[in-house]
């Protein structure tokens, strides 16, 4: 099992950008794929980003491709979503996820651990 702890959520202008993290507990962070999800009031939670184990795989969703990027540092026990001209409608509580295999995948039920959330809030 692994603790999930994401931080840097805030309040931005629609343009700004913003860099989350995902702190993981545990020293077998490196055998866990790890995605991003989202859930906006009133919304089903979505997929955001997804990394491989090693981050030699990336995955998007088509809503924030070329906008938002993920990466992790397997020695910080870390996983980024680093958020670029941000727009009113990406508004939502960010959540971190961790999957203990190798293989990325795009829906939530894959994903078996969890954090609490960040609350990302985009003013135009």
């Amino acid at each position: 099992q692994v603790q999930l702890v994401e931080s840097g959520g805030g309040l931005v202008q629609a343009g700004g950008s913003l860099r989350l993290s995902c702190a993981a507990s545990g020293r077998t962070f490196s055998s866990y794929t790890m995605g991003w999800f989202r859930q906006a009031p009133g919304k089903e939670r979505e997929f955001v980003a997804g990394i491989s184990r090693y981050g030699g795989s990336t995955y998007y969703g088509d809503s924030v491709k070329d906008r938002f990027t993920i990466s992790r540092d397997n020695a910080k026990n870390t996983v980024y979503l680093q958020m670029n001209s941000l727009k009113p409608e990406d508004t939502a509580v960010y959540y971190c996820a961790a999957r203990p295999q190798s293989i990325v995948y795009l829906t939530e039920s894959e994903y078996p651990n969890w954090g609490q959330g960040t609350q990302v809030t985009v003013s135009s």
